[in-house]
């Protein structure tokens, strides 16, 4: 049995029986009330008030702990319950006898369900409440307590749990969610080292998602500290193992965190006056029928308030260390392949068998060459990796990944890969100066491991003309997952470049086998060429995507892939020559091989053009959705039919062909002229479940043809990054002293303010005095319920 539960069960057992001879405890009183927050919706209270010196625990308990707090409502058809039950921030510890962290409540907690009546007539809900206390010397047995919830006696209440206390929003059933409550705490670990814990509890049925997503989905959680003077963070903010699914809107894997999670972050203060740090997280959260808006809180951590750490951080094996690890294992091996395709170009491969001969002919013995070969392998894999920690060390390993996410990052590195590209094509050559490698070459001739040492710094300075690129496209996909990963992809890179030298300084005979030199090496750089040109346009789309420019739209993206991956078939045919390519009387099996792949793959992405999603290439291009012509060129309504009277400030909303406004002014103001009432559309680019309403409901016949034909639609994302001008960026009007961010907020606080709800999708029929036609409605799947909404809206604004 585990030992946990014995030293439980002891303790129980000697509690017990402690009560039977001496007295009985009642630490715990229990009472309840109930609040009325609309006419359908009550909060089920239960108050526990705590004797001095006694801890009542959690709900949320990880198994092996002690008994959770639970609450159990008898079943009645005249009411559902509405979420999870919720609880009071309470205190969070590593507690050493069952070593885990554990939260408990001192002196006084609440508990609240909400509940939706069915049945105005119900007057009585009742429950049951399991709980354990225990104080410093002995634990009670679980107890059970029956409660009882009287609906006849209420106190009306009108609860902004998003902590909105400057809005008016008296008068009004609000709707706004906060499924995510934040609390922090400080953990010591010396003097001047401190670990910032960021606790994250997450009401049942909803996802709070990771750090790491990648482009396209849903909205990351992040930190971002505020650091004075005297305070530095060390290494990464770190998270929990959580969960990890197939998403099939987003056709990724996603992380993601139920029920709670802690996230945690290394500092070191040399100012001992600084007391407090402040932080904002921006996060996101989903459960199966709608979304949150990004959120952002801001948090406070108390350093004069801390509990000793029971291990550094850099000892906790959740999995973003795993998944970091996993990462970094990516990046070593894609940095190895670069280094094994790298060996095949003509800057390295003429130089393998030059090297070795050196080292085994002038070498006394045999076993001092292979020595000597081996060193001058191992001095390559230190300048690479010198190199990698160079970047790491100027950029910082978490700013790395933050480039990565930013349209600058993105736009540069287009620029730079392509410059690559045309460099391999055979345009002209990108070369370190003569004068260093004619410097190292001089310092190679003074022998020992200084010469040696010298030699392995001059192959990398003579070969950087080919090894450049690998090197630029590691550091770029390094980039996305941050840390120490141009270290490991340089480390991979090198690896791979170093292991012939030893292997045929050991192995002489192999020499014989190798390939001559020729023409060939041009061409494996020629075709590197193409690819990376390929592979340059995913950064200059990413951009692209962030800033919704519609610059490089799906069916240009193609279109380019297409032209570049025809030329490339082209070239192995022998039907485009290029610079520094020898005359070619005839074509290898090889070659011809390459270029059947490559003419394939090329007919493969047309029909991409004409809708084709394109499954096997679909992380490079943009979405569907992101496309002039949502059906495909020449057929923008899937007929055949053009539409060339899009008024300003519109677009055709893929894949459905919606006319749709994203601004609320502009898209009324057209509903006006035209006579048709508006669909206020509260969305997101990362809202999982408004896909599913467009992918699922709005293909339906009729809802379609009432979207298409009936209504105005404005879609409003919540998610919308574009910023502001400079200077021209509002006022929040929920955190007051705060500027919105970006058009997303201004559309999330709009939706906050004006519906008192914060979740999406959210369906708005309104008049041209901007008044409801129909009460609103959230996910609504059911395609019958959805399109009998907007029929009796469109009816009323008839009426």
């Amino acid at each position: 049995m585990n030992f946990k539960k014995v030293l439980l069960l002891c303790l129980l057992a000697f509690s017990f029986s402690f009560n039977l001879f001496s007295q009985v405890f009642d630490p715990v009183k229990w009472e309840t009330k109930v609040e009325k927050i609309s006419d359908t919706e009550y909060d089920l209270v239960s108050i526990a008030t705590i004797d001095s010196g006694w801890h009542l625990y959690s709900q949320n308990v990880p198994d092996n702990g002690p008994i959770p707090t639970g609450f159990s409502f008898t079943e009645n058809e005249n009411f559902e319950l509405v979420g999870e039950t919720s609880e009071d921030e309470g205190h969070t510890v590593d507690d050493p006898v069952f070593q885990m962290r554990i939260t408990f409540f001192e002196n006084k907690a609440e508990f609240t369900q909400r509940i939706k009546v069915l049945n105005k007539e119900l007057s009585i809900v009742e429950g049951e409440v399991e709980f354990m206390v225990c104080d410093d010397e002995k634990c009670l047995p679980p107890n059970y307590i029956d409660l009882e919830f009287n609906l006849k006696d209420t106190e009306t209440v009108e609860k902004d749990s998003a902590g909105l206390p400057s809005l008016d929003l008296m008068g009004a059933t609000t709707k706004i969610l906060e499924p995510v409550k934040w609390s922090t705490a400080v953990e010591k670990i010396n003097e001047t080292e401190f670990i910032l814990v960021t606790t994250a509890n997450i009401d049942k049925g909803w996802k709070l998602y990771a750090q790491n997503i990648e482009d396209g989905g849903p909205i990351p959680t992040s930190f971002e500290y505020t650091l004075n003077e005297g305070v530095a963070l060390v290494g990464n903010t770190t998270e929990e193992k959580g969960e990890e699914s197939m998403d099939k809107v987003f056709d990724m894997k996603i992380k993601y965190f139920k029920n709670k999670t802690e996230f945690r972050q290394k500092i070191k203060v040399s100012d001992t006056t600084i007391t407090t740090i402040e932080s904002e997280v921006g996060f996101m959260s989903c459960d199966d029928t709608q979304c949150t808006a990004p959120t952002y809180v801001d948090l406070e951590y108390d350093l004069t308030k801390t509990v000793v750490a029971t291990s550094d951080i850099s000892e906790n094996s959740d999995s973003s260390d795993k998944n970091s690890n996993n990462g970094l294992w990516t990046i070593f091996l894609l940095g190895l392949g670069a280094g094994l395709i790298a060996l095949f170009t003509p800057c390295v491969f003429p130089l393998i068998p030059m090297t070795v001969s050196f080292f085994t002919k002038q070498s006394k013995t045999k076993s001092e060459g292979i020595k000597n070969a081996l060193i001058y392998g191992l001095f390559i894999i230190v300048i690479y990796v010198i190199l990698g920690t160079g970047v790491v060390a100027i950029f910082g390993a978490s700013a790395i990944n933050e480039f990565s996410t930013s349209v600058a990052f993105n736009l540069i590195f287009f620029a730079i890969l392509v410059i690559f590209a045309i460099s391999f094509l055979g345009a002209f050559e990108i070369m370190l100066p003569n004068s260093w490698a004619n410097k190292i070459d001089r310092k190679a001739d003074s022998g020992g491991y200084t010469g040696i040492f010298f030699m392995a710094l001059a192959l990398a300075i003579v070969s950087f003309s080919c090894t450049g690129p690998f090197v630029g496209n590691i550091i770029v996909l390094s980039a996305t997952t941050g840390g120490l990963a141009p270290v490991i992809g340089m480390l991979g890179f090198s690896l791979a470049l170093a292991l012939p030298f030893g292997l045929f300084a050991a192995f002489p005979g192999w020499l014989n086998s190798l390939p001559k030199s020729g023409g060939w090496l041009n061409t494996v750089k020629v075709v590197l060429g193409f690819l990376e040109l390929a592979f340059a346009f995913k950064f200059l789309s990413q951009a692209d995507l962030v800033l919704q420019l519609h610059f490089l739209e799906r069916e240009v993206f193609i279109a380019i892939w297409i032209a570049i991956f025809g030329a490339l078939s082209l070239y192995l045919f022998g039907k485009i020559q290029l610079p520094h390519d020898s005359p070619l009387k005839h074509i290898s099996v090889g070659r011809l091989l390459l270029g059947l792949l490559t003419l394939s793959f090329t007919v493969y992405m047309i029909p991409g053009l004409w809708g084709a999603p394109l499954k096997i290439i679909s992380a490079f291009p943009p979405p569907l959705d992101y496309s002039e012509s949502p059906y495909g060129v020449g057929n923008s309504r899937g007929g055949g039919a053009s539409i060339t009277d899009i008024p300003e400030g519109a677009h055709l909303l893929a894949p459905h062909d919606i006319l749709a406004f994203n601004d609320y002014e502009t898209g009324l103001a057209y509903a006006k002229k035209v006579g048709k009432p508006v669909m206020l559309d509260f969305t997101g680019w990362a809202c999982v479940n408004c896909r599913k309403m467009e992918q699922n409901v709005w293909v339906d016949s009729k809802v379609l043809s009432k979207l298409k034909n009936d209504i105005v639609l404005i879609s409003l994302y919540v998610d919308e990054k574009i910023n502001f001008p400079e200077g021209e960026a509002p006022d929040s009007q929920l955190r007051p002293g705060k500027k919105l961010r970006n058009v997303g907020q201004k559309w999330s606080e709009f939706q906050t303010v004006k519906y008192k709800t914060n979740t999406q999708p959210y369906y708005v029929l309104m008049d041209h005095n901007e008044e409801n036609l129909i009460e609103p409605v959230a996910y609504t799947p059911d395609i019958e319920e959805y399109e009998a909404w907007l029929k009796e809206g469109i009816e009323n604004f008839k009426n």
